[in-house]
C-alpha cells in the first residue's frame, strides 16, 4: 500500500521507480497492490504515473482515488476505486453494510467533475504551485528547519527535531512533535500534525491549501512561538 503524490510529504513515484517496484511484485504474484491516487491532479513535475499502467501487476493492483483533492470536493466525501471483480464485489459488499450508497447530489456533482472541464483544476494547481513557493520562502526564514520542496499534494513536511528539548515561556518541555504540535495550536493557534502519525516522529505536517495571504499570516505566528521557545 502506497501513496502517489504522497501524503505528507508530497512525494512522487517516477514512472521508472514504478517500474523497478512492479520486477519486485513479480516475484510475489500473491500480493495486491493498492495504489492511493488521490492527489493525482495536485502533480507540480508533469503526467501522473500509476503503477496500474504495468500489464504485469493490473490485475491484482486496487487504485484508490476520489473528488476530495483533485475537484476540490472535501465536503462531498466522495471516493472511488479500480479493482479485480473479486475485490470490487467485496467491497461493495462491505460498503452496503455501512453507508448504503452515496447521496443523489453528490453522484451528480461527480459527473459534472469527472467529465466536465479540467480548466478549473488547472487553475487550481497553478495556485497551490505559488503557495508553495511562498510556504518554502518562509520556511527558509526560520533557523534549524529543514524541508524539501514538495513534488504534488499540497503539504509541507519539515523536520523540526532542533526544536525539541526546549521550553516554552510557561516553562513548559517540548518533548516531541505531539508537544510541539500542541504548542503551536495553543500559543500560535497554528494546527498542524505530528509526524509521528505518519511515522516520522521528527516532523510535522503544515498544509499549504489556504489563501497566500492567510499562509503568511499563519507562518508570522509559528515563526515567533518557535522563537520563543528557550
Amino acid at each position: 500500500m502506497f501513496s502517489s503524490p504522497c501524503n505528507p510529504t508530497g512525494a512522487l513515484y517516477s514512472k521508472d521507480e514504478l517500474e523497478s517496484l512492479v520486477k519486485v511484485f513479480e516475484k510475489h504474484p500473491n500480493l495486491f497492490i493498492m495504489s492511493d491516487e488521490i492527489y493525482e491532479y495536485i502533480n507540480y513535475q508533469g503526467k501522473h504515473e500509476s503503477i496500474a499502467q504495468f500489464s504485469a501487476v493490473k490485475d491484482r493492483t486496487i487504485v484508490i482515488n476520489g473528488l476530495s483533492k483533485g475537484y476540490a470536493m472535501t465536503g462531498w466525501r466522495l471516493g472511488y476505486l479500480a479493482a479485480p471483480i473479486i475485490v470490487a464485489k467485496a467491497c461493495d459488499k462491505l460498503q452496503g453494510q455501512f453507508t448504503s450508497a452515496t447521496n443523489a447530489i453528490a453522484q451528480r456533482a461527480a459527473i459534472a467533475a469527472l467529465l466536465g472541464d479540467m480548466t478549473p483544476t488547472q487553475e487550481m494547481v497553478e495556485a497551490f504551485k505559488l503557495r508553495r513557493s511562498k510556504v518554502m520562502q518562509l520556511l527558509k526564514e526560520i533557523p534549524n528547519i529543514i524541508c524539501s520542496e514538495p513534488p504534488g499534494a499540497f503539504y509541507v513536511f519539515p523536520d523540526v527535531k532542533y526544536y525539541f528539548g526546549k521550553s516554552t515561556p510557561e516553562k513548559t518541555l517540548i518533548n516531541n512533535a505531539d508537544d510541539l504540535c500542541m504548542y503551536l495550536l495553543n500559543t500560535a493557534h497554528v494546527s498542524s500534525v505530528t509526524g509521528s502519525a505518519f511515522g516520522e516522529p521528527n516532523c510535522i505536517r503544515l498544509s499549504f491549501a489556504n489563501s497566500i495571504e492567510n499562509i503568511e499570516k499563519g507562518f508570522a505566528k509559528l515563526k515567533k512561538a518557535l522563537f520563543d521557545l528557550q
